[in-house]
């Protein structure tokens, strides 16, 4: 009995972290006025999430995510504009195409290629800032060439995520409690085990 008390509180535990991590990054990015906030809460929430992934539990959450936060404010979004530049051109090829070629059936389905093959690479995208130090245009390129080299686990993100976003649909209010946390726990953990792949690949 005390052990199944000791896992259920450890579970709860868990749960209110990534609702409460959820919050701060929903604060935070609103506190930026969503343009300027977005991309530095997300990677302070995945920053966090690696921490936790790697078995570090023991900091105040809502300090060191507000450390991240200050200290990626720029970097972040120097990488937010880019990824915001590249959404702007699909969303205009998307109204020239499908309101002045229409009859562009080649063009239709090599903008919905190009469109999946960007949300796959958005998933590495986020895990590979806050795992490498690297520059912003390295860190696109390595998001794009672990997208490239781990099919399979981009296969098994796409799994999950696909059946949290049904959870999401049957239950709208977990979308806001664990919306973005949850997305960034599954993809980072994912990502972190690709990573670790590549590590043993790496010659020291």
């Amino acid at each position: 009995m005390n052990n199944m008390n000791s896992k259920l509180y450890s579970m709860f535990e868990w749960i209110t972290r990534i609702a409460y991590l959820n919050v701060i990054w929903i604060l935070l990015s609103l506190a930026g006025g969503i343009i300027l906030g977005f991309f530095p809460a997300t990677v302070s929430m995945f920053a966090i999430i690696r921490k936790w992934l790697r078995g570090n539990t023991d900091f105040p959450l809502f300090r060191t995510f507000w450390d991240h936060y200050k200290r990626e404010f720029w970097k972040s979004n120097r990488l937010g504009f880019l990824v915001d530049g590249v959404i702007v051109i699909f969303i205009f090829d998307y109204w020239y195409i499908f309101n002045y070629h229409p009859e562009l059936i080649w063009a239709q389905i090599l903008l919905f290629a190009l469109t999946l093959l960007f949300s796959l690479f958005i998933f590495y995208l986020f895990p590979t800032y806050v795992h490498f130090d690297l520059r912003v245009m390295a860190i696109l390129k390595q998001a794009f060439l672990l997208m490239l080299i781990h099919p399979l686990h981009t296969f098994f993100i796409s799994v999950c995520l696909a059946s949290l976003f049904f959870l999401f649909y049957l239950l709208p209010a977990t979308a806001f409690i664990f919306g973005g946390s949850g997305y960034a726990f599954i993809t980072m953990w994912l990502c972190m085990n690709a990573f670790h792949k590549l590590h043993e690949r790496t010659p020291s």
